[in-house]
């Protein structure tokens, strides 16, 4: 099994990056954990653009989102909402029109922050985003507040509770995954 990690952050030293670091670790044995690297490198969307050659590092999000078995996204909150470049790469990969590489796969989106609220509400809009990207998204969040406080040494200290969610969290995108390999395999 594959889990895709995306994080919303270009920054480096990102309380999200951290974040997925968290929670690749904390994956089962034998899932495989890969980032997608190069969100930086993503232009914005341009049906001109689409119509062309497309730019590698769209066709790279597109394989590595077809390719795998589930997707979690780190996302911070940019003015109470989806950071720009993140809601940018989502719509790459949501095209062409009814193509989506995206398409029942099961995702879920957690958050750090630097405020008090931990990314809530660029949470549900990225949960909101990859439902509409054709995703069995994950109706749960992690939300984690006050983010500079908790890092350290490229690391997140998490508290008892936060941990405890974020391996929730998890163990129900995981399941998402047997789910649905279980449903293909009956169906063949």
């Amino acid at each position: 099994m594959r889990v895709l990690g995306i994080t919303g952050s270009l920054r480096r030293g990102s309380y999200n990056h951290a974040l997925l670091r968290e929670a690749a670790e904390r994956l089962p044995a034998g899932v495989e954990f890969v980032e997608f690297e190069r969100l930086a490198e993503i232009p914005p969307y341009d049906a001109d653009l689409e119509a062309g050659v497309t730019p590698a590092a769209v066709t790279e999000l597109r394989e590595a989102m077809r390719e795998a078995d589930a997707v979690l996204v780190a996302t911070p909150e940019y003015n109470h909402s989806i950071p720009g470049v993140l809601k940018n790469a989502l719509d790459w990969a949501s095209r062409p029109a009814g193509q989506s590489a995206l398409n029942g796969t099961p995702a879920a989106v957690i958050g750090a922050s630097t405020g008090m609220f931990g990314a809530v509400w660029a949470q549900a809009e990225t949960r909101k985003v990859l439902g509409a990207l054709g995703g069995r998204v994950v109706e749960a969040e992690l939300p984690v507040a006050k983010a500079a406080d908790l890092y350290r040494d490229g690391r997140l200290d998490l508290s008892p509770e936060q941990s405890q969610q974020l391996e929730e969290i998890l163990a129900t995108l995981v399941s998402e995954v047997e789910q649905l390999q279980e449903s293909l395999a009956a169906a063949a």
